[in-house]
Protein backbone atom coordinates (compact mmCIF):
# COMPACT_ATOMS: atom_id res chain seq x y z
CA UNK A 1 0.00 0.00 0.00
CA UNK A 2 1.04 3.59 -1.07
CA UNK A 3 1.14 6.58 1.59
CA UNK A 4 0.63 9.70 0.22
CA UNK A 5 1.43 13.10 2.96
CA UNK A 6 1.77 16.02 0.24
CA UNK A 7 -1.18 17.82 -1.39
CA UNK A 8 0.81 18.32 -4.57
CA UNK A 9 1.12 14.38 -5.12
CA UNK A 10 0.64 14.05 -8.80
CA UNK A 11 -2.81 12.02 -8.00
CA UNK A 12 -3.92 14.37 -5.97
CA UNK A 13 -3.56 17.07 -8.81
CA UNK A 14 -5.15 14.54 -10.86
CA UNK A 15 -8.00 13.93 -8.70
CA UNK A 16 -8.95 17.90 -8.00
CA UNK A 17 -8.72 17.97 -11.90
CA UNK A 18 -11.45 15.08 -12.14
CA UNK A 19 -13.49 16.74 -9.50
CA UNK A 20 -13.53 19.99 -11.08
CA UNK A 21 -13.18 20.04 -14.85
CA UNK A 22 -15.62 18.08 -17.51
CA UNK A 23 -13.45 18.71 -20.21
CA UNK A 24 -10.43 17.03 -18.25
CA UNK A 25 -13.18 13.97 -17.67
CA UNK A 26 -13.85 13.66 -20.98
CA UNK A 27 -9.79 13.96 -22.44
CA UNK A 28 -8.79 11.26 -19.72
CA UNK A 29 -11.95 9.00 -19.92
CA UNK A 30 -12.59 9.01 -16.35
CA UNK A 31 -14.19 10.26 -13.54
CA UNK A 32 -14.07 10.97 -9.78
CA UNK A 33 -16.53 9.24 -6.86
CA UNK A 34 -16.66 9.87 -3.11
CA UNK A 35 -17.39 7.76 -0.17
CA UNK A 36 -17.31 4.05 0.58
CA UNK A 37 -20.67 3.45 -0.57
CA UNK A 38 -20.20 4.30 -4.07
CA UNK A 39 -16.96 2.16 -4.05
CA UNK A 40 -18.85 -0.58 -2.58
CA UNK A 41 -21.41 -0.42 -5.63
CA UNK A 42 -18.29 0.54 -8.08
CA UNK A 43 -16.50 -3.10 -7.29
CA UNK A 44 -20.21 -4.91 -7.02
CA UNK A 45 -21.35 -3.94 -10.61
CA UNK A 46 -17.58 -4.76 -11.83
CA UNK A 47 -16.73 -1.33 -12.71
CA UNK A 48 -12.80 -0.47 -13.29
CA UNK A 49 -11.60 1.12 -10.22
CA UNK A 50 -8.15 3.06 -11.19
CA UNK A 51 -7.33 4.53 -7.96
CA UNK A 52 -8.38 4.77 -4.18
CA UNK A 53 -7.62 7.27 -1.61
CA UNK A 54 -8.26 6.79 1.66
CA UNK A 55 -7.62 7.75 5.20
CA UNK A 56 -6.82 5.45 8.13
CA UNK A 57 -10.01 3.63 9.33
CA UNK A 58 -11.43 3.51 6.11
CA UNK A 59 -13.80 0.45 5.21
CA UNK A 60 -12.78 -0.84 1.87
CA UNK A 61 -13.88 -3.86 -0.27
CA UNK A 62 -10.90 -6.30 -1.23
CA UNK A 63 -8.84 -5.75 -4.25
CA UNK A 64 -7.45 -8.60 -5.68
CA UNK A 65 -5.64 -7.20 -8.62
CA UNK A 66 -2.91 -5.28 -9.32
CA UNK A 67 -4.85 -2.64 -11.55
CA UNK A 68 -5.90 -0.39 -8.39
CA UNK A 69 -3.76 1.63 -6.84
CA UNK A 70 -4.85 1.48 -2.86
CA UNK A 71 -3.02 4.79 -1.10
CA UNK A 72 -3.52 6.00 2.34
CA UNK A 73 -3.38 9.58 2.97
CA UNK A 74 -3.63 12.14 5.46
CA UNK A 75 -6.74 14.08 6.62
CA UNK A 76 -5.32 16.99 4.99
CA UNK A 77 -4.95 15.56 1.36
CA UNK A 78 -8.28 14.22 1.95
CA UNK A 79 -10.13 17.57 2.16
CA UNK A 80 -8.07 18.25 -0.55
CA UNK A 81 -8.99 16.06 -3.44
CA UNK A 82 -12.28 15.47 -2.17
CA UNK A 83 -15.30 17.56 -3.77
CA UNK A 84 -17.48 17.01 -0.72
CA UNK A 85 -17.30 19.80 2.64
CA UNK A 86 -17.21 16.57 4.53
CA UNK A 87 -15.29 13.93 3.25
CA UNK A 88 -16.36 10.40 3.83
CA UNK A 89 -12.31 9.46 3.84
CA UNK A 90 -12.83 7.39 0.33
CA UNK A 91 -12.01 9.47 -3.42
CA UNK A 92 -11.77 6.78 -6.18
CA UNK A 93 -11.27 7.07 -9.90
CA UNK A 94 -13.15 4.58 -12.47
CA UNK A 95 -13.01 4.61 -16.01
CA UNK A 96 -16.27 6.78 -17.34
CA UNK A 97 -19.04 4.45 -18.85
CA UNK A 98 -20.00 5.16 -22.83
CA UNK A 99 -22.86 7.27 -22.92
CA UNK A 100 -23.81 6.70 -26.64
CA UNK A 101 -27.17 5.75 -27.61
CA UNK A 102 -27.85 2.43 -28.51
CA UNK A 103 -28.55 1.49 -32.95
CA UNK A 104 -32.39 0.64 -32.23
CA UNK A 105 -35.03 0.90 -29.43
CA UNK A 106 -37.51 -1.78 -28.29
CA UNK A 107 -41.23 -0.67 -27.23
CA UNK A 108 -40.50 0.67 -23.52
CA UNK A 109 -40.84 3.23 -20.79
CA UNK A 110 -38.24 6.14 -21.60
CA UNK A 111 -37.08 9.54 -20.11
CA UNK A 112 -35.37 12.54 -21.59
CA UNK A 113 -34.15 15.30 -20.15
CA UNK A 114 -33.82 18.60 -22.07
CA UNK A 115 -31.25 20.66 -20.36
CA UNK A 116 -32.22 20.22 -16.83
CA UNK A 117 -29.05 21.57 -15.20
CA UNK A 118 -28.61 20.84 -12.22
CA UNK A 119 -26.78 18.20 -11.33
CA UNK A 120 -27.95 17.05 -8.20
CA UNK A 121 -31.39 16.88 -9.63
CA UNK A 122 -29.73 14.85 -12.75
CA UNK A 123 -28.60 12.05 -10.37
CA UNK A 124 -31.54 11.43 -8.59
CA UNK A 125 -34.19 11.37 -11.94
CA UNK A 126 -31.22 9.14 -12.41
CA UNK A 127 -31.93 7.20 -9.35
CA UNK A 128 -35.77 7.77 -9.58
CA UNK A 129 -35.64 6.19 -13.27
CA UNK A 130 -33.73 3.02 -11.90
CA UNK A 131 -36.04 2.63 -9.47
CA UNK A 132 -39.03 2.41 -11.13
CA UNK A 133 -37.71 0.10 -14.20
CA UNK A 134 -37.62 2.70 -16.71
CA UNK A 135 -35.60 1.51 -19.99
CA UNK A 136 -33.56 4.15 -20.74
CA UNK A 137 -32.55 7.65 -19.79
CA UNK A 138 -31.56 9.79 -22.24
CA UNK A 139 -29.93 13.30 -22.26
CA UNK A 140 -29.99 15.80 -24.78
CA UNK A 141 -27.37 18.61 -24.72
CA UNK A 142 -27.17 21.01 -22.04
CA UNK A 143 -27.86 18.64 -18.99
CA UNK A 144 -25.79 19.01 -16.31
CA UNK A 145 -22.97 16.56 -16.79
CA UNK A 146 -23.50 12.95 -16.37
CA UNK A 147 -20.29 12.37 -15.08
CA UNK A 148 -19.27 15.37 -12.75
CA UNK A 149 -19.29 13.84 -9.18
CA UNK A 150 -22.30 15.63 -7.78
CA UNK A 151 -24.26 13.80 -10.53
CA UNK A 152 -23.07 10.63 -9.46
CA UNK A 153 -23.41 11.18 -5.76
CA UNK A 154 -27.37 11.74 -6.34
CA UNK A 155 -27.36 9.19 -8.68
CA UNK A 156 -26.63 6.21 -5.93
CA UNK A 157 -24.56 3.39 -7.79
CA UNK A 158 -26.95 3.99 -11.21
CA UNK A 159 -23.72 5.01 -13.44
CA UNK A 160 -21.95 1.13 -12.54
CA UNK A 161 -25.08 -0.85 -13.37
CA UNK A 162 -27.21 0.98 -16.25
CA UNK A 163 -26.43 3.05 -19.26
CA UNK A 164 -27.05 6.58 -19.47
CA UNK A 165 -28.01 7.59 -23.24
CA UNK A 166 -26.52 11.00 -24.27
CA UNK A 167 -27.90 12.22 -28.07
CA UNK A 168 -29.16 15.11 -29.91
CA UNK A 169 -33.07 15.63 -30.48
CA UNK A 170 -32.38 14.71 -34.11
CA UNK A 171 -30.83 11.17 -33.02
CA UNK A 172 -33.38 10.66 -30.74
CA UNK A 173 -36.28 11.13 -32.72
CA UNK A 174 -34.77 8.90 -35.57
CA UNK A 175 -34.71 6.15 -32.73
CA UNK A 176 -38.21 6.93 -31.22
CA UNK A 177 -40.08 7.13 -34.75
CA UNK A 178 -38.33 4.00 -36.21
CA UNK A 179 -39.78 1.93 -33.21
CA UNK A 180 -43.20 3.67 -33.10
CA UNK A 181 -42.91 5.28 -29.44
CA UNK A 182 -44.83 8.37 -29.17
CA UNK A 183 -42.71 11.11 -27.54
CA UNK A 184 -44.14 13.45 -24.85
CA UNK A 185 -43.31 16.59 -22.52
CA UNK A 186 -44.12 17.75 -19.37
CA UNK A 187 -45.67 20.99 -20.20
CA UNK A 188 -48.05 23.05 -20.53
CA UNK A 189 -50.08 23.66 -24.25
CA UNK A 190 -53.63 24.34 -26.03
CA UNK A 191 -54.47 20.25 -25.77
CA UNK A 192 -52.25 19.21 -22.37
CA UNK A 193 -53.50 15.97 -21.08
CA UNK A 194 -53.51 14.69 -17.51
CA UNK A 195 -50.69 12.45 -16.98
CA UNK A 196 -53.34 9.96 -15.22
CA UNK A 197 -55.33 9.74 -18.68
CA UNK A 198 -52.19 8.88 -21.51
CA UNK A 199 -51.15 5.78 -21.83
CA UNK A 200 -47.24 5.29 -21.25
CA UNK A 201 -46.44 2.11 -21.38
CA UNK A 202 -44.79 2.68 -24.36
CA UNK A 203 -43.71 6.37 -24.58
CA UNK A 204 -41.05 8.72 -24.29
CA UNK A 205 -41.40 11.56 -22.14
CA UNK A 206 -39.60 14.78 -21.82
CA UNK A 207 -38.75 16.73 -18.71
CA UNK A 208 -37.26 19.81 -19.43
CA UNK A 209 -35.04 22.76 -17.53
CA UNK A 210 -35.37 23.76 -13.65
CA UNK A 211 -36.48 27.43 -15.08
CA UNK A 212 -37.41 27.92 -18.47
CA UNK A 213 -39.54 24.20 -19.21
CA UNK A 214 -39.06 21.92 -22.60
CA UNK A 215 -37.64 24.13 -25.66
CA UNK A 216 -39.46 24.75 -28.52
CA UNK A 217 -37.88 23.11 -30.98
CA UNK A 218 -38.41 19.58 -28.61
CA UNK A 219 -42.20 20.78 -28.23
CA UNK A 220 -42.37 20.77 -31.76
CA UNK A 221 -41.29 17.03 -32.01
CA UNK A 222 -43.82 16.02 -29.99
CA UNK A 223 -47.06 14.15 -29.99
CA UNK A 224 -48.36 15.79 -27.50
CA UNK A 225 -47.90 17.58 -24.09
CA UNK A 226 -48.59 16.12 -20.76
CA UNK A 227 -49.62 18.12 -17.20
CA UNK A 228 -49.04 16.68 -13.83
CA UNK A 229 -52.28 17.36 -11.50
CA UNK A 230 -51.64 19.78 -8.63
CA UNK A 231 -52.76 22.84 -6.25
CA UNK A 232 -54.19 25.97 -8.33
CA UNK A 233 -51.59 27.54 -5.69
CA UNK A 234 -48.91 25.89 -7.06
CA UNK A 235 -47.51 26.85 -10.84
CA UNK A 236 -44.62 24.14 -11.09
CA UNK A 237 -42.68 21.27 -9.82
CA UNK A 238 -38.74 20.95 -8.92
CA UNK A 239 -37.55 18.88 -12.28
CA UNK A 240 -36.73 15.93 -10.20
CA UNK A 241 -39.88 15.64 -8.24
CA UNK A 242 -41.84 16.28 -11.74
CA UNK A 243 -39.94 13.17 -13.41
CA UNK A 244 -40.39 11.03 -10.05
CA UNK A 245 -44.34 11.46 -10.48
CA UNK A 246 -43.77 10.39 -14.23
CA UNK A 247 -42.29 7.93 -14.13
CA UNK A 248 -44.43 6.41 -11.19
CA UNK A 249 -47.42 6.81 -14.05
CA UNK A 250 -45.35 5.03 -16.42
CA UNK A 251 -44.69 1.96 -13.46
CA UNK A 252 -48.50 2.01 -12.87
Amino acid sequence: MEYITSRQNPICTHFRKLASSRAYREETGQMLCDSPKLLQEAKLWGQTVLAVLHTEGAELPPFDDDKTRVIQVTGSVMESVSPMKTPQGVVFSCVSARHTPPEKLEPGRYLVLDRVQDPGNVGTILRTADAFGCDEVFLLPGCADVNSPKTIRAAMGVHFRRAICQCTLEELAVLLRQAGIPMYAAALGENTADVRDVDLSNAAVIIGSEGQGVSRAVLEACAGTLKIPMSRRCESLNAAVAAAVILWEMAR
